[in-house]
């Protein structure tokens, strides 16, 4: 539980950071966890989310892309537990349809 904590943790860190490079890292170690530990992801989604959607519409548009194509991965992996989050997610994902940036739209 100590070890769940202290990822979740870092991941929040990660997730908020100043530097668009430490949130792609955040973006990333969620999809690592997704894969490894999905179900500390299935228990803590609502905060976990709290700060993805955040990810989704960055201000960076790398970290933009990065986020939304994690999302449709872990789609897959989380399934039934989306559930809780679903309306932010789309609401998020719908604020990037009119994206000028090709790879965000695509994305």
């Amino acid at each position: 539980a100590v070890e769940g904590t202290e990822l979740l943790q870092k991941l929040y860190n990660l997730l908020e950071a100043k530097g668009f490079q430490t949130r792609l890292e955040g973006v990333a170690l969620l999809l690592d966890l997704c894969k490894t530990s999905p179900q500390l992801i299935s228990t803590n989604i609502v905060q976990i989310f709290d700060y993805f959607v955040l990810r989704i519409a960055d201000s960076h548009k790398r970290v933009k892309q990065r986020a939304l194509d994690v999302l449709a991965e872990i789609t897959g992996i989380l399934e039934d537990a989306l559930s809780p989050v679903i309306i932010p997610l789309v609401e998020g994902i719908t604020k990037n349809l009119n994206s000028k940036d090709p790879g965000v739209h695509a994305a």
